[in-house]
């Protein structure tokens, strides 16, 4: 119980600076340049275009609340907490840095490097511990589901294009279209560099009697790939299922600690897989050269 509570309290921790980290992308970086970053921040600042009294972080819990309602219903309501809290905690902040405070800087270059690189981090630091964001974080977990052999970071891409894509023609400027798209490409890359790293990942190989929770809880709140094995003890010669699963090396102490909750009398083994191909990882065909 102990253990469990300061793990909780240090998913929130880290939930809680990934939540600023984000909003200060947003408050003094994007949002005072007019630079649309894609997403449901985006949209609220189309909105906001037609609406200059309506403020970025408030539009963005209107808009969320139809898609947190949808993540429920996938996910259930440990995503629910987690996630409320990092969508409220954002988008009050928001609107507190807009405003209390200037924009960092008020070049639009620098704006879209400095702003898309910390937005993918706040993004990846609350993503990796149970939560989101909301808005179209939410639609990438999901899509995530289906099309498992795209990137989290190219998903991003493609749908944060469709917002960019609308806020240029709203706005009718071109410059601001292209600082927009600039800003989602530095975003999806640094989330593709954070969330995949290198090409190496780790091979986990379980033996337990609760195999099919412990799957089930692999598969959706890890969004990993597993394997059902059949094998038999050479000792009590019953046959048991073996689970193969490979992950990336970031989430590995998450799974563990999930196994632990399920079967803390599990046996596993962990190893290094130098190279993966396949869904997620590299192309059949490609080399590490």
């Amino acid at each position: 119980m102990k253990n469990d509570i300061k793990r909780i309290l240090w998913d929130y921790a880290l939930i809680s600076i990934g939540s600023i980290i984000f909003a200060i992308a947003i408050g003094l970086f994007l949002d005072p340049n007019g630079i649309v970053p894609g997403g449901f921040t985006g949209i609220a600042m189309i909105i906001g275009h037609f609406f200059p009294g309506l403020k970025t972080g408030t539009v963005v819990l209107i808009l969320n609340v139809p898609i947190i309602a949808l993540g429920i219903w996938k996910f259930g309501f440990k995503f629910l907490f987690s996630t409320i809290y990092s969508i409220v905690l954002s988008s009050l902040l928001m609107n507190f840095l807009e405003a209390r405070f200037d924009p960092l800087t008020t070049d639009p270059l620098l704006s879209c490097v400095a702003g898309g690189c910390l937005m993918a981090v706040g993004l990846e630091l609350v993503l990796l511990h149970g939560a989101t964001t909301g808005g179209t974080d939410i639609i990438v977990k999901l899509l995530r589901l289906k099309f498992r052999g795209l990137s989290t970071g190219t998903m991003f891409f493609a749908v944060d294009g469709i917002v960019v894509l609308c806020a240029a023609v709203v706005s009718g400027n071109i410059d601001d279209g292209l600082y927009a798209a600039l800003c989602i490409i530095v975003s999806a890359t640094v989330i593709d560099r954070i969330m995949n790293g290198s090409n190496e990942a780790k091979m986990i190989i379980l033996v337990s009697d609760k195999h099919e929770e412990i799957t089930g809880r692999l598969m959706t709140e890890l969004d990993a790939g597993v394997t059902l094995l059949n094998g038999t003890g050479a000792y009590s010669g019953q046959d048991k299922r073996v689970v193969l699963c490979v992950i990336k090396k970031s989430l590995v102490s998450k799974a563990l600690r999930l196994i632990k909750n399920v079967d803390s009398s599990s046996f596993a083994i962990i190893t290094t897989a130098n190279e993966v191909f396949g869904e997620g990882y590299k192309l059949h065909g490609e080399s590490g050269f």
